[in-house]
């Protein structure tokens, strides 16, 4: 069977790669070796964890905050199991989207693991039996990221757990410590400290969520220490052992100090890794990095091989679902002879905890190793009038403008809804606005998003009105 484009995973790089090349007219396949499509965004990963991060808040604000809004309720219990269910059929009905996605589109589907026979060749070991080869003019590696693990501390799905697991645990844990202060482990640590769980985190460098403009990171901690969870920055994992439902971990200080743990569940959660093997690449004369078994590729996405691209997780860069699916659609309109475009450093990174944190654009740190001079205006929610309706006072907004021409060069946020706060910041930076054009452009009152006009006006000669 031969194909003009065929995509290797289905995870949001690759069904939107196999959706949009489709669209341009390409004649495409798409192979995953799960039964679902999605990848681990849809399936074990974005989907499922912000699922259970919106039940947990629900049942948060119904034992901490429902009396004060003058709502009395009795005998407010977590029922996991059906927080679960529930989960369970978001993801459902979510990876069914793509599959409905995929006949619309005419995209031919393949369950199985693609491999490459040649460079055009790509070998399908079917999932219920047998093989099947199919031939593309060009392929587009998709094939994602798996938890990256200590070589001293393996998983056994069971007591020390990757982020898979603690999707679906069948109990809200006692006391769960969590190996690394990065975007997964905080987010599925505060879902678990929202239900009553001891959570203690325990951090490399000496700040959580380090690539992020530390400034949020700092807030962030300040507000899950509220939330009740531990923090031992600066601390190295040494070891876990199991003995029945308890585990023990570990741990020392930069001074050298062991520390000792103990806990009835352990989860790792110090990154991801490159899915890149299986894929047959030692046939076509393809080499990952052997750091991190990323696939290297040029700035169009192509890898040594003319026609191979690959995109997501498997190459350089940020570990996000849109970075992929940016990617996905760069590299489709790239195959049908377009000039698209990506700018990376405009690609927004998110937590989604409560209070979410949100990023874009330069952090005040790399402004300041670039030697680029800039001004520097925030605002924080305990002024806002929206955010003291809501209760939901705890963050700030922080706006970076170069200080001769003003233009915006970063955003971070953290507070309620900065996610979605995040994408203003994303429009106005991709049409290289100044600080003064937020602070002119009327936003709606009250809502959060003035947090993020006032504090490009203090960027702005100091102008903040509402503080």
């Amino acid at each position: 069977m031969q194909y003009d484009v065929i995509v290797i995973g289905s995870g949001p790089g690759g069904y939107v790669a196999a959706i949009r090349c489709a669209q341009l007219g390409l004649k495409t396949a798409m192979i995953e070796k799960y039964s679902t499509f999605g990848g681990t965004c849809l399936n074990v990963g974005c989907i499922p964890s912000k699922a259970l991060l919106d039940s947990s808040e629900h049942y948060h604000n119904a034992t901490h905050t429902f009396a004060e809004h003058g709502i009395d309720v009795k005998e407010v219990k977590v029922n996991l199991p059906q927080m679960i269910k529930r989960k369970n059929e978001v993801v459902e009905q979510t990876t069914g989207g793509i599959t409905f996605l995929m006949k619309k589109n005419k995209v031919d589907t393949f369950e199985g693991l693609g491999s490459f026979k040649d460079k055009n060749t790509i070998k399908i070991t079917l999932t219920k039996g047998g093989e099947q080869e199919i031939t593309g003019k060009n392929i587009i590696i998709a094939t994602g990221s798996k938890p990256t693990e200590l070589p001293f501390l393996k998983p056994d799905g069971k007591r020390i757990i990757t982020s898979t697991e603690a999707l679906n645990l069948t109990e809200v844990p006692k006391h769960m410590i969590l190996i690394g202060g990065g975007v997964i482990g905080l987010e599925l640590g505060s879902v678990y400290a929202r239900l009553g769980s001891e959570v203690t985190v325990v951090e490399f460098m000496d700040a959580i969520i380090p690539t992020i403009d530390k400034t949020l990171g700092k807030e962030l901690q300040k507000s899950l220490t509220k939330l009740g969870m531990k923090f031992l920055l600066s601390h190295k994992v040494t070891g876990a052992t199991v003995k029945g439902k308890k585990v023990t971990v570990t741990a020392n200080s930069q001074k050298g100090e062991k520390v000792v743990l103990e806990g009835d569940y352990c989860l790792v959660a110090v990154g991801r890794t490159a899915y890149s093997e299986g894929l047959g690449l030692e046939n076509i004369g393809i080499t990952v990095e052997e750091r991190g078994k990323k696939i290297p590729v040029n700035e169009h996405l192509e890898t040594s091989v003319k026609g191979i691209y690959a995109i997501g997780d498997v190459i350089k860069g940020a570990m996000l679902a849109h970075k992929a699916e940016e990617e996905g659609t760069f590299v489709a309109e790239t195959i049908a002879g377009q000039k698209p475009h990506i700018n990376y450093n405009l690609i927004p990174g998110v937590v989604y905890t409560w209070p979410e944190v949100a990023s874009v654009g330069y952090t005040e740190e790399q402004l300041k190793e670039k030697g680029t001079k800039y001004k520097t205006g925030t605002f924080p929610f305990k002024a806002s009038g929206r955010a003291r309706a809501s209760m939901d006072t705890d963050g700030l907004v922080k706006v970076l403008a170069d200080s001769t021409t003003d233009e915006i060069l970063g955003v971070h946020m953290i507070g309620p809804r900065t996610a979605d706060m995040i994408a203003e910041a994303v429009v106005a930076m991709e049409f290289r606005a100044s600080a003064e054009d937020i602070g002119r452009i009327s936003h709606a009152h009250p809502t959060f998003t003035e947090a993020f006009k006032e504090a490009a006006l203090a960027a702005t000669d100091n102008r903040a009105i509402h503080i």
